[in-house]
């Protein structure tokens, strides 16, 4: 089975707030309460918020399987930096377990490699131990720990995650280029 991103727009915002509602709701109903899940998806996924980073330069891609959407993604390269950073990348769960992440992550790392970058970082939840597996089999490793005040009353405990990156986008991201 394979993904395929494709760029999204703003009039995509409608379809990537519903694929954020429904993917947040599941993946962490054991990890924050539903207020924060609420507050959260209130905060982030505002049209406003997403059209403006993508008016930005934000690249939001969803990713399609079988003919329809299945999640999506969010990088940037951080300004005046090597760096590439992850801000999201969600699939819904009922298309978890088939590699599609792990095809996502390596598609985000070439783009990155041809954006310049050579590190890419992300944030993961402290909690989301599935989320951390994949990450570390995709070559990343813990940098940092931070937590974040969000506002009321609600925190983000997350990890920073890094993984260096090959100069030679043909690797396709494998072992080789792994973080030390």
């Amino acid at each position: 089975m394979t993904v395929r991103l494709v760029p999204a727009t703003e009039s995509d915002v409608p379809l990537i707030r519903d694929l954020a509602t429904r993917i947040w709701h599941a993946a962490y109903a054991e990890l924050l309460t539903i207020e924060q899940r609420e507050y959260m998806l209130q905060w982030m996924y505002a049209p406003h918020q997403l059209a403006g980073q993508i008016r930005r330069g934000v690249t939001y891609q969803l990713a399609l399987a079988e003919g329809g959407p299945v999640g999506f993604l969010a990088w940037e390269r951080l300004p005046a930096t090597t760096t590439a950073h992850l801000h999201k990348l969600y699939l819904l769960p009922e298309w978890h377990g088939f590699g599609l992440g792990q095809q996502v992550l390596r598609e985000v790392c070439a783009a990155a490699i041809a954006a310049g970058c050579l590190q890419i970082e992300l944030r993961v939840n402290k909690g989301n131990l599935r989320a951390q597996k994949a990450y570390r089999r995709a070559g990343f490793r813990r940098v940092e720990s931070i937590v974040t005040d969000i506002g009321c009353g609600f925190v983000m405990d997350d990890f920073v995650l890094r993984r260096t990156l090959a100069r030679d986008a043909s690797d396709g991201g494998g072992p080789a280029s792994r973080a030390h």
